[in-house]
């Protein structure tokens, strides 16, 4: 009989882009993926391992498949991912109810490793991070009407806080003419919104073609028929060039919308992160966009509490985000990486200080959003339909300033049924804490 396979998948896109290339490899070997994990012959945990949180989260899904083991309603239990490939040693020692543990070197072994846990053996297999699939079918996890697209894999930043290069291997570009394939198959398959990522998306191509792609990538996705919608994930602001914004500004396909992640604003502070330029640098980037793009929303990502942060310097990032008022952003407390240049510097803030000073930027953050929603109401904006809220007896969807699983949503009414992934016009009549309420107008 064929065999039952669960996925869970934690973690950023590009880790969920990997579990659907090891899904769609499975059924095309006729195992039979379930969503009942919890009734699967075989659960695979595809982890993360990025920052402390997210380890904990993964180890808590292992730990609950383990109980489910015990009382007999699991039979195997594997773990792929970055905590895989990150605390190989450790998972196998302390978690003795784990089948297997496989690094991402080792993904496009998925079905023989399944097929032999299913025969009673025990895995442990990494491969060379390099050998970690960038093509190939994937089994669609997003709603039908967007996808995430993975241009490069790996990092070369080094930033000093981050073990993503340690974990993924060095930066590697995919061929633009095998992105703008699977943009065009995503297309052909119902996909509207099309969703770029890697982990510095900016970086893209520099090692294939000797310079940023990027900005040419972008206009030959601009290209692709049935692409209504197409949005970019992290953009490193050092290599955010005037092309660039050009593109953002001249294409109409392109989002409004762009994730520059920043991290912090002080430039000591940056450079003890091994990174570039400083709040004036920053400023004019975000000037320069507003002039150009008109209408863009700006999500960026700040980090509060890096080791030998003074209080100046963090008030600085705080009255950055009052002067800024960007419209998307998050801020985390700094985890402590082990392995990490980061990890070893002096002047490492106790959790509670951490904490307490991402607790004051997030607030503050949330004071704006609630501001500039309210700036939203009585205009007219395009949402893409993503279903309908029995509960709230309301449609509910995403404008352009939202990405998705990331920010808010737009509740709306419609004298129709509405389908999900259509696009539709609606005016906004008021606001739900950080959401948007509105009807379409017919």
């Amino acid at each position: 009989m064929p065999k039952k396979v669960g996925f869970v998948n934690l973690g950023c896109p590009k880790n969920q882009i990997d579990a659907e290339i090891m899904m769609k490899k499975l059924q095309n070997e006729g195992y039979i993926l379930t969503s009942h994990t919890g009734f699967a012959d075989v659960v695979i945990v595809n982890t993360c391992g990025f920052i402390e949180s997210a380890k904990q989260e993964s180890i808590d899904n292992i730990l609950e498949f383990c109980h489910l083991k015990d009382e007999g309603q699991v039979s195997k239990i594997i773990v792929t991912g970055c905590l895989a490939e990150r605390y190989r040693e450790e998972l196998i020692q302390e978690i003795p109810e784990l089948d297997a543990v496989v690094g991402i070197g080792s993904n496009q072994d998925i079905c023989n490793i399944v097929r032999q846990v299913v025969d009673g053996e025990k895995i442990e297999q990494f491969g060379p991070k390099e050998a970690l699939p960038l093509e190939g079918e994937r089994y669609l996890t997003t709603l039908p009407y967007y996808a995430y697209i993975k241009i490069a894999e790996g990092c070369s930043n080094c930033c000093s806080y981050c073990a993503i290069p340690s974990i993924r291997g060095r930066f590697r570009s995919r061929k633009m003419e095998d992105i703008v394939e699977e943009a065009k198959r995503l297309a052909a398959d119902g996909v509207k919104e099309l969703i770029v990522v890697a982990q510095d998306t900016t970086r893209y191509g520099e090692d294939l073609y000797g310079h940023s792609a990027l900005p040419e990538l972008l206009r030959r996705l601009c290209r692709v028929e049935g692409l209504v919608w197409i949005r970019v994930l992290y953009c490193y602001p050092e290599r955010i060039t005037d092309e660039l914004i050009d593109v953002f500004a001249e294409e109409d396909k392109m989002v409004k919308y762009i994730d520059i992640p920043m991290q912090h604003i002080n430039g000591e502070v940056l450079r003890r992160m091994n990174r570039r330029g400083d709040r004036n640098s920053l400023e004019s980037l975000i000037e320069k966009f507003r002039a150009k793009v008109p209408g863009i929303t700006i999500r960026t990502t700040l980090i509060a509490g890096f080791p030998g942060e003074t209080l100046e310097q963090f008030e600085e990032l705080v009255q950055f985000v009052k002067d800024t008022r960007l419209e998307r952003l998050g801020c985390f407390a700094y985890s402590q990486e082990e392995g990490t240049p980061a990890a070893e510097m002096d002047g490492q803030l106790d959790e509670e200080e951490k904490a307490r000073r991402a607790e004051i930027v997030t607030e503050e953050q949330m004071n704006i959003l609630l501001s500039l929603n309210e700036q939203m109401i009585g205009k007219t904006i395009q949402v893409i339909v993503e279903g309908y809220d029995r509960y709230a007896e309301s449609f509910f969807g995403r404008g352009q300033a939202d990405a998705p699983e990331i920010d808010g949503k737009i509740f709306f009414s419609s004298t129709r049924k509405r389908k999900q992934g259509e696009f539709v016009r609606v005016l906004i009549d008021d606001m739900l804490d950080y959401d948007l309420i509105g009807h379409v107008i017919e």
